[in-house]
């Protein structure tokens, strides 16, 4: 087996109290565990630019640069739009990736890690967070005054959900503190390890051709030949590539170097190469805007994932997260860009 420079990630269950900010995990789903606690982004800022509505947490990843002091704790957030109409029309701007990054020593956090064999609460927030979707409240209920907002879609939310009938009772607060399924994805710990593959011989383009020739000959003798449309899809696969030989290389590549590993949801190569489903790659991605230094690949959150998030309104094939290069310092939260490539032929840049 051969150990590549890709991390993979993986979904396992885990205790909530471990996926706070004190902990610093990779998770998908639940809200999110900001780094930077001060600077949090404004809610206009988590908007879906088509339907102007609350984009929601997908998950987040821990990406410390430790031989970088301003960046010994690093955590970089994606958020998705969850309406099925935009997913669809595949405007710009439904996805968005944010870094942040504090120094070891800083005004949140020990400078010593911390003791996980021992169950401990969250790093309190010093800024009210909205209590459906944990980003920045700045709206408080203007009844109760008990329970803050990002804004008035939430705020709808939560009443609908449970707040109304308490609004103003001790219990007012438990109340709005339920999960909302509809804009909270379920909250799993993504773990990291070394992609591990196999080395095969690679063949020759004349072994090859006799080898798909062989094949032809054994369906032929099958009277499977000129009813591709019986056959099976493992069998459907091999010939795909006569159809579009560019296309079906990069997808084929895409299956081979998952097919180890099914299960997982998220690729991690700084500095490397996404794995691409089709060639349908950006041409040119945009310069960091506050440093102008070029944008590098760090990640990408693989389709297996929609198999367990288990939402219809939301698809893609890859979504490939770049990040400024320089890494450079910014208060709060930088945001940073992503491409999403369909398995279809629609691939367009998320912001």
């Amino acid at each position: 087996m051969l150990t590549s420079a890709v991390d993979l990630g993986f979904l396992e269950p885990c205790e909530p109290w471990l996926l706070t900010n004190k902990f610093f995990r990779s998770k998908l789903g639940g809200k999110p565990a900001w780094l930077e606690l001060k600077n949090l982004p404004k809610p206009e800022e988590l908007l879906c630019a088509r339907c102007d509505k609350p984009l929601a947490f997908l998950c987040q990843v821990y990406a410390p640069i430790e031989e970088n002091d301003s960046s010994f704790h690093r955590a970089l957030y994606v958020f998705v739009c969850i309406s099925a109409s935009c997913e669809a029309d595949g405007n710009g701007r439904t996805i968005k990736l944010l870094r942040s990054q504090l120094p070891r020593r800083n005004a949140f956090y020990d400078y010593d890690p911390p003791d996980e064999t021992v169950e401990s609460p969250a790093v309190a927030s010093p800024v009210p967070l909205c209590v459906v979707c944990g980003c920045l409240g700045p709206k408080r209920c203007g009844r109760c005054q008990a329970v803050n907002y990002c804004g008035v879609v939430h705020q709808r939310l939560d009443w609908s959900a449970g707040h109304k009938p308490v609004c103003g009772q001790e219990d007012s607060v438990l109340a709005s503190g339920r999960i909302h399924t509809t804009v909270v994805f379920s909250e799993c710990e993504i773990v990291t390890e070394p992609e591990e593959h196999e080395s095969k011989p690679k063949l020759s383009e004349e072994e090859n051709e006799k080898r798909q020739m062989e094949e032809f000959e054994r369906l032929k003798s099958e009277g499977k030949v000129g009813v591709l449309d019986e056959l099976p899809e493992e069998e459907l696969d091999k010939y795909a590539g006569t159809v579009d030989q560019a296309e079906d290389k990069v997808f084929a590549r895409f299956k081979k170097r998952t097919e180890d590993a099914p299960d997982q949801v998220l690729r991690y190569e700084r500095a490397g190469t996404p794995l691409w489903l089709s060639p349908n790659v950006p041409q040119t991605v945009p310069d960091c805007e506050r440093c102008g230094s070029r944008r590098i690949f760090e990640f990408q959150v693989m389709p297996q994932l929609l198999s367990f998030l288990k939402r219809d309104e939301l698809d893609w094939g890859t979504l490939a997260c770049y990040t400024c290069q320089a890494n450079c310092n910014t208060e709060g939260y930088a945001e940073e860009w992503v491409f999403r490539q369909d398995v279809i032929d629609t691939t367009k840049p998320a912001n």
